[in-house]
């Protein structure tokens, strides 16, 4: 445990709060945060977590509660987010896009010492608390941080083994589990921001406070005291948000980056930009090759890693070209394998420490010290990987075994589509049919299956070839990562 003692503190220890700490202390007048027109400078997270800490301490919060919050991405959250990383109790972020019915068995999973809310959720978190039997602050907990000292709580601080956050995973169906990071794990997983952070004012973040990605993306500007600029994942704020502040990175998701690019980039000043990041999904190399001739003064590199594992693999930008539809290799203190059934298993100092009160999911997942992702991967002759599926989302058909993805990378490049998912559909000749489900680009019309199947002809094996076409008018997605919810898709045709 660190001293009790504030000014005595252990400055190896690898705590969250330390990055706060040394910002504040280094940078006192930067930049740490911004969202639209309000911003904070490091001096005043800083002040604010130990208003925050004082408050939330006075009405018994102590290490190891835990202590949802509830609440859409706001600068609100991060004097929250730092004071009980000071308490030592963990943060526990509630996806503020849910209703009051989907968040209760989630807040329920953690039960947790108090439920914070922001303005926005005030009223619904009230009579949720009420129904749980939990303490709850809303928006009267601004108003008792203002009246409270900003001096350092003087209480011990945490270990940096002892759980700073549980963020939950965004299944697509029933409720989901609680992903348990470490203080370590979360400091580790933000240090290659205090080296690798562009020039500029730091970075652009799509990504919401109820995921794992935003706060990682905070985390490592603050390392290296540059500030991370939040905004929505509109094509036109984000922009915008690049251009005001000259951000030096801007990393978006796949699906984001398809409606930038569709939006267009010339009307906005990104000279200071010099990072276009993008991952999470599959990444089609038509869209890299668009995202490099519209911002040919930028770097791109595709990031794989997850809630669980924290960033896996990298394919850097000089690799692009010569391994398109690949993740690139292990970063540094990451190793990466293949199961003998093809799925990736991952290694490093920076797991989970495995899945809130669920041990038969936390050894389904952590075995002899390997993070088993579901994902199903291929290792070229170089030593880079490759995504080809999930485990889960495998298509047996006829007797042979189909990957989405890899029908899904020769659908995409059809003119008349703007976006593809591939499903099998349950069938009693062939157990499973593939399925292609698509958005149709405006002023296209959708080829019929025969023509689909034409198309496919020559690029793919013919048991490959989708026999049923689906159009969608959109496709369901998890709300912070954009990823496509196979299983969703599934359940609605089935049930259509």
């Amino acid at each position: 445990m660190m001293p009790d003692d504030p000014t005595m503190r252990d400055e190896t220890a690898l705590v969250v709060g330390h990055i706060i700490d040394n910002a504040a202390r280094v940078e006192p007048d930067g930049v740490a945060a911004t969202l639209g027109d309000r911003s904070l400078t490091f001096a005043e997270v800083d002040a604010e977590s130990n208003r925050v800490a004082r408050v939330l301490h006075e009405i018994g919060v102590r290490g190891g509660d835990r202590v949802a919050w509830w609440g859409d991405t706001s600068l609100d959250a991060i004097p929250v987010f730092g004071a009980l990383a000071r308490i030592g109790a963990v943060f526990a972020p509630v996806n503020a896009r849910i209703g009051p019915d989907e968040a209760r068995p989630v807040i329920e999973l953690v039960r947790p010492r108090l439920l914070l809310t922001d303005a926005a959720h005030d009223d619904e978190g009230r009579a949720l608390a009420a129904g749980l039997a939990v303490e709850h602050l809303g928006r009267e907990l601004t108003d008792r941080a203002a009246g409270a000292s900003s001096s350092p709580l003087d209480v011990p601080g945490p270990d940096e083994r002892d759980p700073h956050v549980i963020f939950f995973t965004s299944g697509s169906t029933g409720r989901p589990k609680g992903v348990v990071l470490s203080h370590r794990a979360n400091w580790l997983r933000a240090f290659p921001g205090a080296t690798t952070e562009p020039g500029g004012s730091g970075v652009v973040c799509m990504f919401p406070l109820f995921h794992m990605a935003g706060w990682t993306i905070a985390l490592g500007a603050w390392q290296a005291r540059k500030a991370v600029h939040f905004s929505p994942a509109d094509p036109a704020v984000l922009l915008a948000t690049a251009q005001r502040h000259r951000a030096g990175r801007l990393y978006a998701i796949p699906a984001v980056w398809a409606r930038i690019l569709e939006h267009g980039v010339a009307d906005y000043d990104l000279s200071a930009l010099r990072e276009a990041d993008t991952g999470t999904s599959a990444t089609p190399p038509e869209l890299i090759a668009a995202i490099r001739a519209a911002l040919p003064h930028t770097v791109t590199r595709i990031f794989y890693g997850s809630t669980e594992a924290g960033p896996a693999t990298i394919l850097s930008h000089v690799d692009l070209a010569a391994k398109p539809g690949g993740v690139g290799r292990p970063q540094p203190g990451c190793e990466v394998r293949l199961s003998d059934t093809g799925e990736v298993c991952v290694r490093n100092p920076f797991l989970m420490d495995g899945y809130f009160d669920d041990a038969d999911a936390t050894n389904d997942a952590l075995r002899d010290g390997w993070y088993h992702t579901g994902d199903l991967g291929a290792f070229d002759a170089d030593g880079y990987l490759s995504i080809v599926g999930r485990a889960r989302d495998v298509i047996r058909s006829g007797g042979e075994t189909i990957s989405p993805v890899e029908i899904e990378q020769v659908l995409t490049a059809h003119p008349a589509f703007a976006e593809v998912a591939v499903v099998g559909v349950p069938d009693p000749t062939w157990g499973e049919i593939v399925t292609a489900c698509v958005v149709v680009r405006a002023g296209a019309d959708a080829p019929d299956v025969d023509a689909l199947r034409a198309w496919c002809a020559g690029r793919l094996a013919a048991f490959k070839h989708p026999r049923r076409i689906v159009v969608l008018d959109s496709l369901p997605r998890t709300p912070a990562t954009g990823q496509v919810q196979r299983t969703l898709i599934v359940e609605r045709l089935i049930a259509g």
